[in-house]
């Protein structure tokens, strides 16, 4: 059968333009590319533990055997659902299977035909898909730039009767930094129409509960999606809000109604995760890795993006040059990905160091100093 002539051309386009993504493979390295910030996809004793627990409580299921609407919301979702609202001082927790599934789920729902959503530039892709999906307008926002994102709220406000969604994330999948929630949290509360929307997925774990509770503003958050596939080193995610917002998902979010239940051992690895997090000397360990690379990086004069998160990005420009770079790094035995466009825009391509709780000093600074060499 002969391949569509159309989807042909653009994979040939890709080429062309040294961008063709290819799916990577296990190797040896040392990891400064996963996003298992504290270790926990790694750890051996969160797997045990969550074996037992699963065992301890009857739970030898495979899966959950249906969606959570029919028959897949086993017992588990219940005690995870509870645990989560607690230790995030929410209301309600809703878990979805994914982070993606949650933010589809969140804006192709809940911003009505009329109403405006608000977002970050460099927001991420996920949340353009459900934007995509929604009956709502949506505009933009420079990045992180709080008097434009109030420039556009007055504009939207005035004389308008539509609620207006504004969406940024915590800590930016690819530049690592982070937005002045305190100042964006001011100027959305002058406002009755106007919600706050946040995306917590590379906070949570690294800022403990995530940077909504660091900075105390739970109560001026209308909804928080966290995921557990970075920091927690599971699977799955969570809008966190009402009781109101939680009814209307479960009536009115696609991506969670018509999805099969994630199964009870995805379920127990969350609960047992979050326990970790409570006791594990890993999130201390992770912080002090961060300020030595940034001490490091500074040390050496290196081009990074001001973070002061788990995610740090040198900007390289040029697909080729990029990955002829994180190459060089690899063939040192360092395994850095270099973020092509059209991920990032046309001379914004960068590599992007993720740090983590088992990375030693040494590492650092050896895998800084060789990019000081090849840059």
């Amino acid at each position: 059968m002969e391949f569509p002539k159309k989807l042909y051309q653009k994979i040939t386009q890709r080429e062309t333009q040294n961008s063709l993504r290819r799916l990577g493979k296990e190797n040896s390295f040392i990891d400064f590319s996963s996003n298992d910030y504290l270790g926990f996809a790694k750890s051996e004793a969160l797997f045990d533990k969550t074996h037992q627990f699963l065992v301890d409580n009857n739970s030898k299921i495979n899966g959950a055997t249906g969606s959570r609407l029919l028959s897949g919301n086993h017992k588990l979702y219940t005690i995870v659902e509870k645990q989560l609202a607690k230790l995030h001082n929410s209301e309600t927790s809703l878990i979805f299977n994914s982070g993606y599934d949650a933010n589809i789920g969140f804006f192709a729902s809940v911003p009505q035909r009329g109403d405006v959503i608000l977002y970050d530039e460099l927001i991420h892709a996920s949340i353009r898909d459900g934007i995509q999906l929604s009956n709502a307008k949506s505009f933009k926002f420079r990045h992180n730039d709080t008097k434009d994102l109030e420039e556009k709220i007055l504009r939207f406000t005035q004389n308008n009767d539509s609620e207006i969604y504004v969406i940024t994330e915590s800590v930016f999948s690819m530049d690592g930094d982070s937005p002045d929630l305190i100042a964006m949290s001011q100027i959305i509360k002058k406002h009755t129409n106007v919600h706050f929307v946040i995306d917590e997925a590379h906070a949570l774990g690294v800022f403990d509960f995530g940077l909504v509770q660091k900075l105390h503003l739970e109560n001026d958050i209308f909804a928080r999606i966290i995921t557990f596939g970075k920091g927690l080193g599971c699977h799955g995610a969570a809008i966190l809000g009402s009781g109101q917002l939680q009814q209307y998902l479960v009536n009115f979010s696609r991506s969670f109604i018509y999805t099969t239940g994630l199964s009870p051992h995805a379920l127990a690895t969350i609960k047992i995760a979050y326990e970790e997090l409570a006791i594990s000397n890993s999130k201390a360990q992770l912080l002090q890795n961060i300020q030595h690379f940034i001490s490091e990086s500074n040390r050496l004069k290196l081009n990074f993006i001001k973070s002061n998160s788990a995610i740090h990005c040198c900007i390289i420009s040029g697909n080729e040059h990029v990955k002829s770079i994180a190459l060089q790094l690899q063939q040192h035995g360092f395994e850095v990905k270099p973020i092509l466009s059209p991920t990032v825009p046309i001379n914004q391509e960068r590599l992007r160091f993720c740090l983590h709780a088992y990375n030693s000093k040494e590492e650092i600074t050896n895998v800084l100093k060789n990019l000081a060499t090849f840059v």
